[in-house]
């Protein structure tokens, strides 16, 4: 049969000698500016369609807020255009609404609308600050700064927002900063002096609000030289504030702020704290926005700590903990060789089995179909990350058979005498239908996963997405790139002989292809019920490894990590110091345990004050109440000891002290979030919700192997319910007036806030601690008449 050549697209790539080498050229070089521009992270890029509505309103308890905060905001919210779910929390002192969108939502002009409808309602507590209306962005942790060393905890303040503003100025996107307690200048005034001078603390503090101001009052002698009228008497300081007059006494002199009331600058309470051994530190969690490089990210951090550390203070000293960038970079590594391990076989195996150029040229089309792939991955927006990495190492066979196809079907028509350019060209039509129904059968059944929706389907869209690159990349290899290059392959293989390897290689395979090889196969073809016997028995043998749980079944593994979690929950009204003894006492258990099991097994251990860590560390708690250890130990494949052994030989060193309500260790896992079970309970009476959670909770902890069971809807503290007299009515006292003054007097009246640098100072005007902090205070309260 006379072949005929030609003109289409195959025909030109194969007899033209520069075509096929300037593709893949362009292929190669693509890839390179590709590979150069892909962003490397740990998942893929996603949007959070999720808008949250939070609240503040200090000194409330969780009843109240839901009551006057959520409900009424749920109640507006639920109208909201295009909300598919909403959720919402309340507790002391905070209202916190999640509102979820469906994929694909304008997420600006959803959050416009809900703005919209928070702003329309009318009816919140006075005293409640605004409700903020934020869109969720999604920000990946690169790694965690603990700064530690002075005695005081204010002398880490200067230097944390140093750091704070370095690290953003160097392109690190987010820091969240923990154990930096928000300020306040806290005014307190005792009764016996409030009484003196006939001002209530709200009098105080609204006079101190007048007298305390940076207020612009316009410009004078526009006709002359222009000059800025304005006032600066805002005061910064105890000294500054305790300068502000108050009132001219009856003999004429004058009362001063000073004279009166203790001025001091300190933390606001039920602020975070962290310590480490033994001193006080701040925590920094470094993050990258979503279009950020996390190496990148981890480049800028290595370079800034190489420059600040010879100019720190004495005695101060930075540690780097959770460093995230490390295990992206492991796993990238370890993926890569894993990859060129495969590759290395797969060259091995074409080598054996085909002639040595033409396996050459097959293998050449993986790195030429990979480069161009990642191309086309940049162009449409895709990143490098665990998802895509894993698409590639899964194309790896799958791209290779493409070629393999085409040049053995070639090679194996020039053994038979065929020109070399009518093999090559031949071989690359003869296997056009085969291929190309295979490619588009492997991309037809990788296409449902992008059907797949929620958070789940965002990650495992990378799969489809990478592997559709892949095999269009190399199928444009194989019928445009190999085709020139096989035929040259031949043209050269005419005038050379093989060696005396390949010689007994080929001979010792044609002897097992045409004896026990084609033998087996005659024989499958002759007992064709014993072969479908052996099939449906294998099939039958693996659903019973299934059904009988020989074989596990877990749709996202958890792999153990190297972090444990211990969270202390007291009851409701415990006194800090308490809590602060017991949580000392773990973390010096935990050293004891680290020296017993051979010591340098833990890494860093960072302890929280009033702050409690929920569901393997996901989500946390805040409270005088809570406190929490989080442990770094090294890596699980430098240690014998397991994380479990770990956590025995700690608890058994710990005695629990009354009032304990739960101690928890759990062991931070990587996969998918939460817990190993988890059970939500909902319904409209929180206190038969938490009858309900305290009777499954024993029930759990009758079955063997379980521990470490907590709720996430901690009992609150006792109330004492107050009521007017007869007396208080008769006298013109209302129950909003009486709140508003024992609001004051124990939570403090918010005369100002006034910015200072990075901080944000509230400025309140309240009672000595000595009275608002015992019960006795509120026995001896005095209230202002109208």
């Amino acid at each position: 049969m006379t072949f005929i050549h030609r003109n289409d697209i195959i025909g030109i790539f194969a007899r033209h000698p520069v075509a096929a080498n300037l593709l893949m050229l362009v292929m190669l070089l693509g890839g390179v500016w590709g590979l150069s521009r892909l962003n490397v992270q740990f998942f893929p890029n996603f949007e959070v369609e999720v808008v949250v509505v939070r609240t503040l309103w200090t000194g409330a308890n969780a009843e109240d807020v839901e009551r006057s905060l959520t409900l009424p905001l749920e109640h507006a919210l639920r109208n909201v255009d295009g909300l598919e779910r909403m959720t919402s929390t309340s507790s002391q002192g905070v209202s916190v609404i999640s509102l979820e969108f469906p994929e694909g939502t304008d997420m600006g002009a959803a959050t416009n609308r809900v703005d919209q409808e928070v702003r329309g309602v009318r009816n919140l507590p006075s005293d409640a600050r605004d409700p903020e209306v934020v869109h969720v962005l999604r920000y990946e942790p690169v790694a965690r700064l603990l700064i530690h060393g002075p005695a005081e905890r204010a002398e880490l303040r200067h230097l944390a927002r140093r750091v704070e503003r370095e690290l953003l100025d160097r392109g690190i996107a987010r820091i969240d900063i923990q154990g930096l307690p928000d300020e306040e200048m806290a005014i307190e005034v005792p009764q016996v002096a409030q009484q003196e001078l006939g001002l209530s603390l709200s009098a105080i503090g609204r006079r101190i609000d007048s007298l305390s101001r940076d207020a612009p009052a316009g410009t004078a002698g526009r006709d002359d030289t222009g000059r800025e009228l304005r006032t600066i008497g805002q005061a910064r300081s105890e000294a500054a504030f305790a300068r502000l007059p108050l009132v001219a006494g009856r003999d004429g002199e004058l009362v001063r702020l000073g004279d009166v009331a203790r001025i001091e600058r300190r933390p606001r309470p039920d602020e975070v704290q962290v310590a480490y051994r033994g001193r006080p530190a701040v925590a920094m969690v470094l993050q990258r926005s979503a279009n950020a490089d996390s190496l990148a990210s981890a480049r800028i951090l290595q370079d800034w700590l190489a420059e600040i550390r010879p100019t720190l203070p004495p005695g101060v000293g930075i540690t780097v903990y959770d460093e995230t960038w490390q295990l992206i970079r492991d796993r990238i590594d370890l993926l890569l060789r894993n990859g060129a391990g495969g590759l290395l076989l797969v060259v091995g195996i074409l080598f054996l089995f085909l002639n040595g150029r033409v396996a050459f040229w097959v293998a050449a089309g993986i790195p030429v179909s990979f480069m161009a792939a990642l191309a086309v991955i940049y162009v449409a927006g895709g990143s490098i990350n665990m998802i895509s990495l894993f698409a590639l190492i899964m194309a790896l066979g799958i791209i290779v058979d493409d070629a393999i196809v085409v040049g053995e079907d070639a090679l194996t028509h020039y053994q038979t005498g065929e020109h070399s350019l009518e093999a090559a060209e031949g071989g690359a039509r003869r296997m056009l239908g085969p291929v190309m129904s295979s490619s588009l059968t492997t991309i037809a059944a990788f296409i449902p996963l992008f059907a797949v929706s929620g958070i789940i389907g965002k990650f495992l869209g990378d799969i489809p997405f990478v592997m559709v690159c892949v095999i269009l990349a190399s199928l444009v290899e194989s019928f445009l790139v190999l085709p020139g290059h096989l035929r040259h392959s031949f043209h050269r293989m005419r005038h050379a002989e093989p060696g005396a390897f390949r010689q007994r290689w080929d001979a010792a395979f044609g002897r097992f292809r045409d004896g026990p090889f084609r033998d087996a196969v005659r024989w499958a073809v002759h007992h064709r019920f014993g072969t479908l016997a052996l099939a449906f028995s294998t099939i039958v043998l693996l659903a019973g490894l299934l059904a009988g749980g020989r074989m596990g079944f877990a749709f996202f593994p958890s792999v153990p990590g190297s972090f444990i979690v211990a969270t202390a929950s007291f009851v409701a009204g415990t006194p800090p110091a308490r809590v602060h003894r017991f949580i000392d006492e773990v973390e010096q258990a935990l050293y004891r345990t680290d020296g017993e099991l051979g010591g340098g097994l833990v890494r860093v251990a960072q302890v929280s004050y009033g702050l409690g860590y929920f569901s393997s560390a996901r989500q946390t708690q805040k409270g005088d109440q809570f406190a929490s250890v989080v442990v770094e130990l090294v890596p699980n494949d430098q240690r014998e000891v397991s994380n479990q052994a770990f956590i025995r030989h700690w608890r058994a060193k710990l005695e629990l002290p009354p009032g304990l309500e739960y101690l928890t260790t759990t062991v931070r896992m990587g996969g998918h979030p939460g817990r190993d079970l988890e059970v939500r309970l909902s319904g409209g009476d929180p206190e038969r919700l938490k009858q309900a959670a305290l009777d499954l909770a024993e029930a759990i902890r009758a079955i063997p192997g379980t521990d470490s069971i907590e709720d996430d809807m901690p009992f609150g503290q006792q109330q004492l319910v107050f009521r007017l007299r007869p007396l208080g009515e008769a006298l013109g006292l209302t129950v909003e007036e009486v709140a508003r003054q024992l609001h004051s007097a124990f939570d403090g009246y918010l005369a100002q806030i006034f910015n200072e640098g990075d901080e944000e100072i509230e400025v309140r005007v309240m009672l000595p601690d000595g009275e608002r902090n015992r019960l006795t205070g509120l026995e001896g309260l005095r209230l202002f008449l109208p």
